[in-house]
């Protein structure tokens, strides 16, 4: 099966910050119409599309479409933006980045992120430091009086960089989580003959708290909830082998463990027998700090067995996550063989 690669380009490429995740939800859900019986949205703005099935227990899929970016909170009088960060960023990656400034009348203004500082040139050695979210604005080389007729507080900003490919890997900004959407959208495409009923969202407000996963799993009520998310690949100079998580290259992850929920054992299990059946290579992850979706659908109404299915990604939360083709082709092929035998599936605990 080969990729569609045009998609995921679209969907990194469309902003989307959580809360204002609708053009990204559009690309999404025009893809989604096609492979569904009904899609729809909620007041959340989660974009869920329904898979008949035929007795079989309901599957929801999650993978969210939010990118952490930022909004605007202050425009001085010289026209220079200050930013209310919208999803966590490690700011040692920020300053003299490019982004885009989303206004009403939907332009992108192109900017600088700069730091509030004096040029290298004019430092003093001791004034080096480390830079501050609050010591950072965006210059979009407007005049003070089209900046504030153009610009409001609140307007969205993201980070501006295209998807490349290079060689066997993708490097973009946003993979985290476009690149969890795009896996679901192939799973769907393809998916085979199955009993399960497939409910696949893609979920808004993941960066910001699993808002979308815990409203819309609500709404769904699955038996099995299964998130499609980013994880570490430490694979670089810096990490030491014993903290990598994952690497590039070596196939999917299947979750064992991460901060927002212990995954169901069974579960676990069982998508390794799937995958071991097809010959679809995998990872087991351990991810000492970080969440999915799954800590959401787990913990919903009296709760759902659940795990994350995950794409290895390297320089994640920055403009250059990077992931492998053939980790991206195994997780599609581990969701799309694993749907269609989901209803052989018994994830009680083994004491009831």
């Amino acid at each position: 099966m080969g990729l569609d690669l045009d998609l995921l380009k679209r969907l990194c490429e469309t902003p989307g910050i959580p809360g204002r995740e609708e053009q990204v939800a559009a690309v999404a859900r025009q893809a989604l119409e096609p492979l569904a019986d009904d899609v729809h949205a909620d007041a959340l703005g989660n974009v869920i599309a329904r898979k008949r099935g035929r007795g079989g227990p309901r599957v929801m899929l999650a993978a969210h479409l939010d990118e952490i970016g930022f909004i605007v909170r202050h425009i001085d009088d010289r026209g220079f933006l200050r930013l209310q960060p919208v999803g966590g960023f490690d700011t040692r990656v920020l300053p003299a980045q490019r982004v885009r400034v989303w206004t009403r009348d939907g332009q992108g203004l192109a900017g600088a992120l700069q730091l509030a500082t004096k040029p290298i040139h004019l430092l003093k050695p001791e004034e080096l430091k480390a830079p501050k979210l609050e010591e950072l604005y965006v210059d979009v080389g407007l005049p003070p009086d089209e900046v504030r007729a153009r610009v409001e507080v609140g307007d969205m900003v993201t980070l501006d960089r295209p998807l490349e490919l290079t060689g066997p890997r993708v490097i973009s900004k946003a993979l985290d989580d476009r690149v969890g959407v795009f896996v679901m959208i192939e799973a769907l495409r393809a998916l085979g003959t199955h009993q399960a009923e497939v409910v696949a969202v893609a979920t808004t407000q993941e960066e910001v708290g699993l808002r979308g996963a815990q409203t819309s799993a609500f709404g769904v009520e699955p038996d099995i909830g299964i998130a499609i998310d980013i994880t570490i690949a430490g694979d670089v100079p810096g990490i030491d082998p014993h903290e990598q998580v994952t690497r590039l290259g070596e196939g999917v992850a299947i979750k064992v463990f991460d901060t927002s929920h212990i995954p169901n054992y069974r579960l676990v299990r069982h998508l390794r027998e799937v995958a071991e059946q097809h010959g679809i290579r995998y990872q087991l992850e351990v991810l000492p700090r970080g969440g999915t979706d799954a800590g959401a659908m787990q913990r919903v109404r009296a709760g759902v067995p659940a795990v994350t299915v995950s794409i290895p990604t390297r320089h994640v939360h920055t403009v250059n996550e990077m992931a492998d083709l053939s980790d991206i082709e195994a997780a599609v092929q581990l969701l799309a063989r694993y749907l269609e035998v989901a209803h052989t599936g018994d994830y009680r605990p083994q004491h009831w």
